[in-house]
């Protein structure tokens, strides 16, 4: 089901000509985390967030809104396409919280730094593993720690 779901994001995506980027689990499997996913993450580009939640009205599960939980502080969206989630946040201003430090930090999202793996039967361009491990290491939750821990030890 994973795959049908990223299959229809990324060809939403690449018919609308609109760069992304895949964080989060699935950029975690592209460099050998092999845990389930819980959904998929990616980012666009700001000037085209808009853009994106219209193309997909008919599947969103949560509206577009700016949110703060989860240690993500971000506009985002999320749709929910075959049973699987898929989040699409908005690439202007996203935070995250440093577990250790205690304050929010700016997560720099890059579309020029990424990875082009072949994850679920596509081409996709994920972040790149400095910038993954990075900023799952700055959040620290047990899921960001189960996957930096795969991404080293696949190293």
């Amino acid at each position: 089901m994973h795959q049908l779901a990223v299959q229809w994001m990324v060809g939403l995506l690449r018919d609308m000509n609109v760069p992304f980027l895949i964080c989060g689990g699935l950029a975690a499997k592209g460099y050998g985390s092999e845990r389930d996913l819980n959904d998929i993450d990616l980012f666009v580009p700001g000037e085209y967030f808009t853009k994106v939640v219209q193309a997909g009205q008919e599947f969103v599960s949560k509206a577009a809104a700016h949110r703060c939980e989860e240690g993500w502080d971000l506009t985002y969206v999320q749709f929910k396409y075959e049973g699987i989630k898929v989040e699409v946040g908005n690439a202007d201003g996203p935070r995250i919280f440093d577990a250790v430090n205690q304050i929010w930090v700016p997560l720099d999202i890059d579309f020029s730094r990424f990875s082009t793996v072949h994850l679920l039967g596509l081409e996709l361009p994920i972040m790149l593993k400095e910038d993954l491990v990075k900023y799952k290491s700055v959040l620290s939750r047990p899921v960001d720690i189960e996957d930096v821990r795969a991404i080293r030890e696949s190293a």
